[in-house]
């Protein structure tokens, strides 16, 4: 089961939950206060993109640690893993 070992990754993905539940609890207080259905699903919507990109960071997270966990210290350092990281992420970006 891998976890996630690197503390900058932990801190990055948690913040970003942190931002989405302050989103979804202002969400909830714009439906008890009676906002426009409009305004409460432009939050929404941003929510979505939010919890999208943390999932988006988290596969990326998971993916680069799995593969240091495979490869060898000088197969990580080869700028074409480093390229089909980026390619892959954008890819991923692409379909949420």
């Amino acid at each position: 089961m891998a976890v996630l070992t690197s503390e900058t990754d932990r801190t990055d993905i948690l913040n970003r939950l942190r931002r989405a539940e302050g989103q979804i609890r202002g969400v909830q207080r714009m439906i008890e206060e009676g906002e426009s259905c409009l305004k409460v699903g432009q939050q929404v919507s941003a929510v979505r993109k939010a919890l999208d990109s943390t999932y988006l960071r988290m596969t990326m997270c998971y993916l680069q640690q799995e593969l240091s966990n495979c490869l060898g210290p000088e197969d990580l350092q080869n700028p074409g893993l480093d390229n089909l990281l980026k390619e892959m992420e954008s890819l991923l970006a692409r379909i949420n």
